[in-house]
């Protein structure tokens, strides 16, 4: 077949979707092989998507905003050197679904099956599959009854009808619809062709489950009183929408997608599983101030910042205390272990555009100051663009965060699940101290550890932190040793 179609891949780190932020080319341009053709959003990363053919762009599957599926088309290639496929439709045996291609977009279906495809074997620019791998290689398990497939001139879509078989694959707006109203999937019967489930489909019988409701409760949202049962959704909503519980108007919906979806994911996951423990103190930073201070005053271009000097103080007390820089799994037979690392990958919280971000510095203990404030600067830059890899997201073992920036204290942080533990830093203001006995203006902050209490006690904790504050206190002291 001379029209090749492009199955989005799995990004990485095991995502099922990626939102479509923008398209790089347009429907009869003339693309080469990992050409870039459209960015895409995942919940680690902004990343561009090259396609593994050349020739003319034949179809884009999706709009800008919209939520693509993994294994579902994003674009559609028409080889170098073929025509467009004839009005009269080839034989099924030998065409993918492509007859039904403008109602395949009407509908906002994806398709149900994986095209043969062969190419580059690129999937993302700067993560290619290895050498003469392609497409055929990412296909979908067979659904249960391959093994009794039909014949091949039996139209493959007719199996997909058999009610013993998983529904047809829909739109991620279709499916996104059934999971907000609450309608299973597999028990619909859809109105498209073979049995497709359609957003109709959805919408007919969310209206009737919900529109008997209000004859003994207030109305559902988007329902007037007056709508029949028999109503279709679109007729029956009002254009305010009350809020039944507040008695509001509704005056904004937003999707938790993309990063803000992970961010809840993993901080859900970090409560619920996580026994967390909090300890924390003031800290006189007035001497690491001014050494920093004096250190400018002679070198500015090559003196670190505040931050650096804390992070490399962080990394020799994870040395010291190297319980806080392990991970809890749990192996074959279920039980749980304390992993831990041959090196400290130092996760740096950044507040971006995009959300809260952790990029990593990789074998941070390899580093000075001086190392670390040039990966510091690079990686926040990459992260607040979108440039940053997965592995750089993702490969954190402990957790540094600044939300001193922000202007507050303190602050009882959430640990980065899959982590143990995380350390926050607040702001450095004026206060009064005691320093000899006497009461003097200095520049004080709060060091604030949450830790996972299963690798650890108090003590441990404690003793971390201590040797954090130390530092930050007595600073030339610590740094001739590092």
């Amino acid at each position: 077949m001379s029209v090749k179609t492009f199955l989005l891949p799995d990004l990485g780190e095991g995502l099922t979707e990626a939102e479509l932020v923008k398209w790089l080319v347009a429907v009869g341009d003339t693309i080469v092989i990992d050409q870039p053709i459209a960015e895409v959003e995942t919940a680690k990363s902004m990343v561009e998507v090259p396609s593994p053919y050349a020739g003319t762009v034949h179809e884009l599957h999706g709009s800008v905003g919209e939520m693509v599926m993994v294994d579902s088309p994003l674009f559609s290639v028409l080889e170098e050197g073929a025509t467009a496929p004839a009005a009269v439709p080839e034989p099924r045996a030998t065409t993918p679904v492509r007859e039904v291609a403008q109602n395949y977009r009407d509908e906002e279906r994806a398709g149900t099956k994986s095209p043969e495809s062969e190419g580059s074997g690129n999937v993302l620019i700067g993560y290619g599959t290895p050498d003469g791998l392609s497409a055929k290689a990412r296909k979908r398990r067979p659904r249960p009854g391959a093994a009794n497939a039909p014949a091949p001139n039996v139209p493959e879509r007719a199996v997909v009808a058999d009610p013993r078989s998983a529904p047809l694959v829909i739109s991620p707006l279709v499916r996104k619809l059934a999971r907000d109203r609450g309608i299973e999937i597999a028990k619909l019967t859809g109105s498209g062709p073979d049995g497709l489930i359609l957003r109709s489909d959805i919408e007919a019988a969310s209206a009737a489950t919900t529109v008997p409701a209000a004859v003994s409760a207030p109305e559902p949202v988007g329902v007037t009183a007056a709508a029949p049962a028999t109503a279709p959704p679109a007729a029956a909503a009002s254009s305010e929408e009350l809020d039944a519980r507040s008695g509001l108007a509704i005056s904004s919906r937003t999707p938790i997608s993309g990063v803000r979806k992970t961010i809840a994911q993993a901080m859900t996951r970090s409560r619920s599983e996580i026994p967390e423990a909090t300890v924390w103190v003031d800290v006189d930073a007035t001497n690491l101030l001014q050494l920093r201070a004096a250190m400018k005053a002679t070198d500015p271009e090559n003196t670190p910042g505040i931050l650096a000097f804390i992070a490399r103080f962080v990394v020799a007390g994870l040395q010291k205390y190297p319980a806080l820089n392990t991970r809890i799994e749990h192996n074959a037979q279920g039980d749980a272990e304390i992993i831990g690392f041959d090196g400290i990958n130092l996760g740096i919280a950044a507040q971006t555009d995009r959300g809260l971000m952790v990029p990593a510095i990789r074998n941070a203990q390899r580093l000075s100051a001086r190392g670390l404030n040039a990966e510091l600067a690079r990686l926040t830059e990459v992260t607040r663009t979108g440039k940053a890899t997965v592995a750089e997201l993702t490969s954190g073992t402990f957790t540094l965060n600044n939300y001193g920036v922000f202007g507050v204290d303190g602050s009882a942080a959430i640990i980065n699940y899959p982590e143990v533990a995380i350390l926050g830093v607040g702001r450095i203001i004026d206060k009064p101290w005691v320093v000899g006995g006497e009461l003097a203006v200095r520049k004080v902050t709060e060091l604030t550890l949450a830790f996972d209490h299963r690798v650890c006690d108090g003590g441990t904790a404690a003793g971390f932190l201590r040797f954090v504050a130390d530092a930050m206190e007595n600073p030339a002291a610590v740094l001739a040793d590092l």
